[in-house]
């Protein structure tokens, strides 16, 4: 829906697994023929020839990370990777050495990256604030394979402002204690994202929550469609930078 919103076109073809393969699924009344990995080399480029300005969009899975970004790489085709996980320096350093446009960012939702952003400043800016204090940490999140790369961004910061951490994230993936614990809405509990971050002091008498929750994927498809539309200026342009963030997307944003 946020492409269409948007204005774009979507085009017809998706990579899936092997079983998947000749299958289609409907998105917003379009038909899109699933393809396998057997297929992909030739299935992307014939596409990319025939949509010269066509840009991939990639939320999979992090061990296919670097597979299809070393795909997108070789084909030439621009990309934007919201997907979390994999070898993120190769991934960089493929992206950087191919010349490639791309956004690579593991959270697409801009409220949220702004969120991140001033947490990061806040570190910067007042190192050791929170020495002594303790951090327990909660991420709640619909079959999610690997650690919130959200939380641990979050937790990065609290590290810079002296928070004592012990790196155990108490994750809950189970649906029923997600609905009964934090308050999940039935419709949600297939895809939602609720992170809690509570800071205690050395003798517990003062206490910090710092909270951000996201019901369905919404937040994410935006941030996307914002991205696609931003490397698609960055492309017109033939701008010198060539691996951009969602912090760069909110700072032009800003102008």
């Amino acid at each position: 829906m946020a492409a269409n919103s948007a204005g774009l076109q979507i085009l017809p073809k998706s990579f899936g697994p092997e079983y998947g393969a000749g299958n289609a699924v409907e998105v917003c009344g379009n038909e899109i023929k699933i393809h396998g990995p057997s297929e992909r080399d030739s299935v992307l480029a014939s596409l990319y020839n025939e949509y010269p300005n066509m840009i991939v969009v990639d939320y999979t899975l992090p061990t296919l990370v670097n597979d299809n970004a070393d795909l997108y790489c070789k084909v030439g085709v621009p990309f934007v990777m919201g997907t979390t996980g994999g070898d993120r320096d190769r991934l960089y350093k493929t992206v950087d050495d191919s010349k490639v446009y791309a956004v690579i960012s593991p959270q697409m939702g801009r409220q949220v990256v702004a969120f991140l952003a001033a947490m990061d400043m806040m570190a910067k800016q007042f190192p050791g604030a929170f020495s002594g204090y303790s951090l327990h940490v909660e991420s709640h999140q619909a079959a999610k394979l690997d650690t919130s790369a959200t939380a641990k961004a979050v937790i990065s910061c609290f590290k810079k402002l002296g928070v004592s951490f012990d790196d155990q994230i108490e994750m809950i993936r189970d649906p029923k204690e997600q609905k009964e614990l934090v308050g999940v809405p039935d419709e949600y509990l297939s895809g939602h994202a609720f992170q809690f971050y509570y800071l205690s002091s050395p003798g517990k008498t003062v206490s910090l929550e710092f909270q951000h929750n996201v019901c369905g994927r919404s937040i994410y498809a935006e941030g996307a469609i914002d991205a696609v539309l931003f490397l698609a200026e960055k492309i017109q342009s033939k701008a010198d930078k060539r691996i951009y963030n969602i912090i760069d997307i909110l700072r032009e944003g800003n102008k």
